[in-house]
């Protein structure tokens, strides 16, 4: 379980934390001997004699650990446009490629990868100081944000070098392209503006202010 405070208010008979990413409960991709060991230590709770147990795996998995995602962006094609919906215009063949590849995508509840450009120019605009509430979003700006960043988190996997590890694709998007930088301002601004937060607080992991 890799989230304590929801097994501390949960209680459940026995539990084993993990302080690994969402979505590896098992730790390392590709490394059998650590998954067996994660394994190993939880199959161990059920000798507790009384419960509920809450456990600590002994091993981390921290972004710190994880070697930079290495994913080209592409040159600027059309300097009218804002840079950001530039480089997302640009990498939409990346996108198309990875959902016809893998034969699904994330994207689509709340904007689809041909509504990505527009709305990432509403978060450009609010980047720049224009009132978030007059840019055409709404209350679910949090939600679309994700769209955005699940567009390019699937199809940074088209263009990696190699495997993405643990964080690698949220760091290569946050630091490295030109529409995380729009999103972490866009949602600095949103928040000192008093906006709901739930419409700015999942524009990023809160970890990045």
């Amino acid at each position: 379980m890799p989230i304590r405070n929801v097994a501390e208010r949960i209680r459940p008979p026995r539990a084993l934390y993990v302080e690994f990413p969402l979505g590896l409960p098992l730790g390392k991709p590709g490394d059998a001997d650590f998954q067996h060991r994660v394994l190993d230590a939880a199959l161990a709770l059920l000798e507790e004699p009384t419960g509920p147990v809450l456990a600590d795996f002994p091993e981390a998995i921290r972004s710190a650990d994880t070697e930079p995602l290495q994913c080209s962006v592409p040159p600027r094609y059309d300097p009218k446009l804002h840079p950001a919906v530039d480089e997302a215009q640009g990498l939409r063949a990346a996108y198309d490629r990875a959902v016809a590849r893998n034969g699904r995508t994330t994207v689509g509840s709340h904007a689809s990868a041909d509504e990505i450009p527009d709305v990432i120019s509403k978060f450009a605009r609010i980047a720049d100081g224009e009132p978030w509430d007059e840019v055409g979003l709404d209350g679910s700006a949090g939600r679309v944000g994700q769209e955005i960043r699940s567009y390019y988190e699937e199809l940074a996997c088209e263009l990696a070098d190699g495997p993405a590890g643990p964080w690698a694709a949220e760091r290569w998007f946050f630091e490295q392209t030109e529409t995380g930088k729009v999103l972490l301002e866009a949602r600095r601004k949103m928040r000192e503006a008093g906006a709901p937060q739930l419409a700015w607080f999942l524009l990023s992991p809160a970890a990045r202010e």
